[in-house]
């Protein structure tokens, strides 16, 4: 497709969902049944309306059976589903007129709650599973019937390159898509899955979450901590957010466990901590460093680092390892007041490390947080 948006000054070709592709696999396998010939292009409508014309692959057909695949194409976004082949499977049925549709090898399947799908289903998701449905149900009319299974022969591989793990979904991706059109660079997904995500744990019993900004906070925490996994949510660089989300679903304490580098602007009072958001990382180590009587010669050489793992060094060559427990009070404080005057009321603790899983300073001893939250 040949569809734009223009995201930080640059212009950036949109895709096509999972879902889309599984629906209009599932219209060319059935159109090729009740026409009998082969199918090289399909018309599908997306879940939000828009009409695309795709090229079907690997097409066969007899009788009552066809096959088609849809190469999936996430235009200039970062998905690791672009290129995959979504294959649909439709025989039609002899018993009745009820379209069932199922997922085989490379489709997910849900095993844990939390999710809008049961236990035990194939990771189709709410809105594909009505679109196929109803642009399948327009071509066979209302007295026949078929029974569809929606496949990806890489799914499985490719699965470990995404969220569902976390999210209890297994040995597959996951056929989504609410509007059927990828968005590139869009951050909304991103942040819908780590709400799935906190809201799963909520419903499994836990009143308590331990969030971190991205994979060196979670190595941190079960590699240096002892903390399991299952407690832990990456937030990214969504930090005010995922904060806010966490109260608003009930959360009731949250440990922060990250780097520095990452940790730094929190201190400062930035709590979307992408650098194309803000980066005042050098400059919140000047000033509290400052603040605590440091000389204009190290305020100078913090100045011209590049890194905090660089700013640390000299830091600590000067020591005044004591701003690691002025940083970490000062996230914390500003983060409690994020989340002030909102109910649930929230705890809120800080771990700050830096280079080689040094540890750096807590909100609390760390022998204290680690009995509460092992």
């Amino acid at each position: 497709m040949e569809d734009y948006v223009y995201a930080n000054g640059k212009k950036l070709r949109k895709g096509y969902t999972t879902g889309t592709c599984a629906t209009a696999a599932s219209l060319a396998a059935t159109h090729m049944i009740l026409q009998q010939e082969l199918l090289e292009k399909v018309e599908v409508k997306t879940a939000s309306g828009v009409d695309l014309v795709l090229h079907v692959e690997d097409a066969q057909f007899s009788d009552k059976w066809a096959r088609a695949a849809i190469r999936k194409d996430g235009g200039d976004d970062a998905d690791a589903t672009h290129g995959l082949l979504i294959y649909s499977e439709v025989t039609l049925r002899e018993d009745c007129n009820q379209i069932q549709i199922e997922g085989g090898t490379g489709v997910g399947r849900v095993t844990k709650p939390g999710l809008a799908l049961e236990i035990g289903m194939a990771a189709i998701n709410k809105t594909p599973r009505q679109q196929i449905e109803k642009q399948v149900r327009e071509i066979l009319g209302v007295d026949l019937g078929a029974d569809i299974l929606i496949s990806v022969p890489k799914g499985e591989e490719t699965a470990r390159l995404t969220y569902n793990s976390r999210l209890g979904i297994e040995g597959g991706i996951s056929i989504l898509g609410t509007t059927g059109i990828v968005n590139p660079m869009s951050e909304d997904s991103w942040k819908a899955a780590i709400t799935v995500e906190l809201t799963m744990l909520f419903k499994n019993g836990s009143t308590s979450v331990i969030l971190v900004p991205g994979n060196y906070g979670e190595d941190f925490a079960c590699t240096i901590l002892g903390f399991s996994k299952h407690k832990i949510v990456n937030m990214s660089n969504f930090i005010g957010h995922v904060l806010k989300e966490a109260q608003r679903i009930g959360f009731e304490r949250i440990l922060m466990i990250g780097h520095i580098g990452k940790f730094v602007k929190v201190a400062s009072g930035t709590f979307s901590t992408h650098s194309k958001d803000a980066d005042a990382r050098i400059e919140t180590l000047i000033a509290n460093v400052a603040l605590l009587g440091a000389p204009l010669e190290l305020l100078r050489e913090i100045d011209s680092c590049l890194t905090t793992d660089a700013a640390c060094q000299l830091i600590e060559q000067y020591g005044f390892q004591e701003v690691y427990q002025v940083l970490v009070d000062k996230i914390q404080s500003k983060s409690m007041r994020l989340l002030r005057n909102r109910n649930p009321q929230v705890t809120i603790d800080v771990i700050l490390f830096g280079s080689a899983n040094t540890y750096l300073a807590s909100s609390q001893p760390m022998e204290k947080l680690i009995e509460e939250w092992l």
